[in-house]
């Protein structure tokens, strides 16, 4: 009974291991992705405040890893956010971002993306699965600038605009071909349920956990 008695706690522990690990692991994406929002905000030529105020939705993937040789690729996790009638945003949704590319290319190199979605209804069709960027759904460059007068686009008629923070062999990024996904694995390690991506959107901004009132708190400094 003595060996039993010690073996139970032991083995509830080892159970408990992989679940704090996978929540540090998403505590880790939200506090990179909080860091990459800080630092597009201090640069001197960042996203206009005419197009945030725009913005329904955005997504934040740090470090996305691109990568060819011939043939190229990329690959990121990151997270997505829904911005509410009253100008709160939704919690985090987990999301992974793949696409390939075909050209000459070489290389491997660390991409901080940031994608501002002007209708949040392109955004919702993650509740779908995932969908391709491209087409339809057009993804654009996006403008650059302290004010409005700074933009190139004063309509901001795209449905997608793309910033990207590089360093290295590549001079662009082509996003057309990717698909965005939920990411359910990270969002069930993180929210301890079965959410769906509809749910987290729609559950407003009701998370006080750090990560993410620090991830909220970014967003605010393009203001």
């Amino acid at each position: 009974m003595k060996t039993l008695s010690y073996f139970y706690p032991v083995f509830f522990l080892m159970l408990s291991v992989p679940s704090v690990f996978a929540q540090e692991k998403q505590d880790e994406k939200l506090q990179k992705s909080a860091a990459v929002l800080r630092d597009f905000a201090d640069m001197k030529e960042s996203i206009p405040v005419q197009l945030m105020q725009k913005a329904e939705g955005i997504v934040v993937i740090p470090n996305l890893i691109k990568a060819g040789l011939g043939i190229g690729g990329q690959r990121g996790k990151g997270v997505a956010m829904l911005k509410r009638a009253d100008g709160s945003w939704s919690d985090p949704v987990f999301v992974t971002l793949t696409g390939g590319s075909i050209g000459f290319q070489a290389g491997v190199q660390a991409i901080d993306l940031v994608m501002v979605f002007t209708k949040g209804s392109t955004l919702n069709n993650l509740t779908d699965g995932e969908f391709t960027l491209g087409g339809a759904i057009g993804v654009a460059a996006g403008p650059v600038g302290r004010s409005s007068s700074a933009t190139t686009d004063t309509k901001l008629d795209a449905e997608i605009y793309s910033y990207s923070r590089t360093k290295g062999l590549f001079a662009g990024l082509t996003l057309n071909g990717s698909r965005l996904s939920a990411d359910d694995d990270a969002n069930k390690a993180f929210y301890k349920a079965d959410h769906a991506p509809a749910s987290i959107f729609s559950r407003g901004s009701n998370s006080d956990h750090m990560a993410v009132i620090s991830l909220k708190n970014a967003l605010k400094a393009f203001y």
